[in-house]
């Protein structure tokens, strides 16, 4: 699987990607992203992982423990993430003028270095 971002390799971090970054501890490159996805999806599951099987079991420092549930993620079907997704989507269509924006959702983008705010302009960063 490759993924670009501006031109650079990058690793895409789903939830199962993201759980072994915590987990582990480890940095990994665009190149295992296809691994580490279906490694976190299948091996280190979120409550009980199968440790015994898992090829970076013997220097994870995280071996053996086990997770309490975390919290069912809310409906995105009128949520802020789904303003946030709107607002993105529009913005990488084209810069907008931030009046024709929901001025939170590109708050909270900006917060995260999704978009910029120029002069009342928003877009992608450069």
């Amino acid at each position: 699987m490759e993924c670009f971002a501006l031109g650079r390799p990058v690793l895409p971090v789903d939830t199962n990607v993201r759980r072994l970054q915590e987990r582990t501890g480890a940095s990994f490159s665009s190149e295992s992203a296809e691994a580490l996805m279906d490694l976190g999806a299948t091996i280190c599951i979120a409550r009980v992982p199968r440790c015994h099987v898992c090829p970076l079991a013997e220097r994870c420092p995280s071996r053996g423990r086990r997770y309490e549930p975390l919290r069912r993620q809310s409906r995105f079907e009128g949520s802020f993430r789904q303003r946030r997704a709107r607002t993105l989507r529009l913005v990488a269509e084209e810069p907008r003028a931030l009046r024709e924006l929901d001025g939170a959702a590109v708050e909270a983008l900006a917060a995260d270095g999704l978009v910029v705010e120029r002069g009342g302009i928003v877009a992608l960063p450069a």
